[in-house]
C-alpha cells in the first residue's frame, strides 16, 4: 500500500548524531532522509574521543574503522597539583578519531545503508509534517531534530523550554607529536581543564575548557607546566577552533511527531567526554520507539540515558569551581587508586546502587578526613 509520506523519517542535521540515528532507523526498515546545510565533512571543536560505550554502539550498527583511522585508548588519567591518577576501562577501549574522519565514515555507512543524504540543503521551516528546505519540501511520518545546540527544529516544535541552561567555552587544536600515553589525559588547574586525546600515530588533540570566552590555549598552557613541556616544539597541525560546551536540560525531548537527539535535545558539560556516546545511545532508543510508534518510550529512555553522565558532570564541575575540594579529591584518589577505577567503571558502564553507594561513601569519608 502506498505511504502518504515522502519519507518515513526526516532528520534535520547530518552530524554524527543525525547520521547514527539514520543508520539505526534504516536497520528497522524505515525510509530515512537526512538534510544538512553543509556540503563536505563537518568539523567541530571537541575532544575527539569515543568512549567504549560509543564504540560498542557503532560496532553494533556495523560501523568499523581502518587501523589508520583511529588510535585506541584504554583509560583516563587525571593530572593536577603535582599528582596523577589513572584507571583503565573495565571493558573495551575508546577510540581517538578526528572529527572529520568520523563524519566521513558515518556518512559513507549511512549512504551504504540506503539513507537519502541531502547535502547543501538547509532546513528552513516546519509546517505540520512537512519540512521546508531551500529548494524543496518533504512530508515525513517522524521528524528528528539533530541540528545541534542552537536547534531550529527545537524552536519550531515548541520544545525550547529548559529546566537548566549553563555553558562554558572550549577551544581545540591538534599538535604534531607522538602520543606519550594510551590514556586520555585530563589536566586540571583553577577554573579550566585541558584534555589530551591521541588521534593519530603522530598527533594529539589538545582541548581547553573554561568559563572564559577569552582564554585560549596559548594563554592556558603555562598553567600546566608538565603538559607545556610535552608540547614544547610541537608543530600545530590545525588552527585553533572554538565551541560552546552547554549543560542544558529540556523539559521534553519530543512532542507529537517530532523528536530531538544529540545536543539539540540537551547536553551535559564536555568535561565528561560523553557527548557522542549520549547521542549514539539516544539514536538506538529513538529507532526502537519509532518502530513501536510511541515517542513516549523515547522520552523515558532519553531521561534515563542522561542521568549518569549528568551526575558525573555535576561532580566534576564542583572540582572545577572549588580549588580546595579539587586538591582533596586528588589527594584521596592518589592514595586510593581503586576508588578512581570504581568511579570510571561507574561512568562508562552505568552504575549499580552498590558501586555508587560504596564509591560515594568512600570518597566522602576520605574527603572529610584528608
Amino acid at each position: 500500500m502506498a505511504t502518504p509520506f515522502d519519507t518515513d523519517i526526516f532528520i534535520a542535521g547530518g552530524g554524527p548524531a543525525g547520521l547514527v540515528a539514520a543508520i539505526a532507523a534504516r536497520r528497522k526498515g524505515f525510509r530515512v532522509t537526512v538534510a544538512d546545510s553543509a556540503h563536505s565533512a563537518i568539523d567541530k571543536a571537541c575532544g575527539e574521543g569515543l568512549m567504549p560505550d560509543a564504540v560498542e554502539v557503532l560496532a553494533g550498527l556495523g560501523v568499523s574503522f581502518a587501523p589508520e583511522e583511529y588510535v585506541p585508548f584504554h583509560g583516563i588519567r587525571f593530572c593536577g597539583h603535582d599528582r596523577a591518577v589513572e584507571a583503565a576501562f573495565p571493558n573495551g577501549e575508546g577510540y581517538g578519531v578526528r572529527r572529520t574522519t568520523l563524519h566521513r565514515i558515518l556518512a559513507a555507512k549511512a549512504g551504504e545503508a540506503g539513507v537519502t543524504l541531502l547535502w547543501d540543503s538547509p532546513v528552513t521551516g516546519l509546517e505540520g509534517q512537512r519540512v521546508q528546505m531551500r529548494n524543496q519540501s518533504m512530508t515525513a511520518r517522524f521528524i528528528v531534530g539533530a541540528d545541534g545546540a542552537a536547534s531550529a527544529v527545537r524552536r519550531w516544535a515548541g520544545l525550547d523550554a529548559r529546566l537548566r541552561d549553563s555553558h562554558r567555552f572550549g577551544f581545540r587544536r591538534h599538535f604534531q607529536v607522538t602520543p606519550w600515553t594510551d590514556h586520555v589525559e585530563v589536566h586540571w588547574a583553577s577554573g579550566c581543564q585541558i584534555y589530551v586525546t591521541p588521534v593519530a600515530a603522530d598527533q594529539v588533540n589538545v582541548a581547553l575548557l573554561s568559563r572564559s570566552s577569552d582564554l585560549r590555549l596559548d594563554q592556558a598552557l603555562p598553567l600546566f607546566p608538565d603538559l607545556a613541556q610535552r608540547l614544547r616544539g610541537a608543530v600545530p597541525a590545525s588552527a585553533e577552533r572554538g565551541s560552546i560546551s552547554a549543560s542544558r536540560r529540556l523539559r521534553r525531548a519530543c512532542h507529537g511527531h517530532v523528536a530531538l537527539i544529540g545536543d539539540a535535545s540537551g547536553s551535559v558539560d564536555a568535561v565528561t567526554g560523553e557527548g557522542l556516546s549520549l547521542a549514539f545511545q539516544q539514536a538506538l532508543a529513538l529507532a526502537s520507539a519509532m518502530e513501536l510508534d510511541d515517542l513516549g518510550l523515547y522520552q523515558a529512555a532519553h531521561t534515563r540515558i542522561r542521568r549518569r553522565p549528568a551526575l558525573m558532570a555535576d561532580l566534576m564541575l564542583l572540582m572545577d569551581q572549588r580549588d580546595r575540594l579539587r586538591r582533596r579529591v586528588f589527594s584521596v584518589l592518589s592514595a586510593r587508586p581503586t576508588l578512581f577505577a570504581d568511579m570510571l567503571s561507574m561512568h562508562v558502564r552505568g552504575f549499580s546502587p552498590r558501586v555508587l553507594m560504596t564509591a560515594a561513601v568512600t570518597l566522602g569519608w576520605n574527603l572529610l578526613t584528608a
